[in-house]
């Protein structure tokens, strides 16, 4: 089983980015999956998720700014977030789960500058 988040990267308040998450290893298309971050110092947060029947969940703190979505075929998992705020800045991980406890891949750092 394995997880690969990509996208990450530097920008400026208000820019905008895409995340992804390559999987491998088990069935992606039967898979609750989300998405949740870590700033430094910080408990890890579940901002958003999205059930294998397309329920999904958005955090108060990124609802109308990021939208979740997938891929079955292709077997990813994205985050488009918008208008990013310095707030944004951690390492995003995506996860094996509905909620942010499950296998989760080595992270993308996302800073966003002022």
């Amino acid at each position: 089983v394995q997880l690969v988040e990509s996208g990450g990267g530097v920008v400026h308040s208000g820019e905008s980015l895409t995340l992804s998450c390559a999987v491998s290893g088990f069935p992606f298309s039967n898979q609750d999956m989300s998405w949740v971050r870590q700033a430094p110092g910080e408990d890890l947060d579940w901002i958003s998720g999205i059930t294998k029947n397309g329920r999904i969940f958005y955090d108060a703190s990124v609802k109308g700014r990021f939208t979740i979505s997938r891929d079955n075929a292709n077997e990813k998992l994205y985050l488009q977030m918008n208008n990013l705020k310095p707030k944004d800045s951690a390492v995003y991980y995506c996860v094996k789960a509905w909620g942010p406890f499950g296998l989760r891949g080595q992270g993308t750092q996302v800073t966003v500058s002022s």
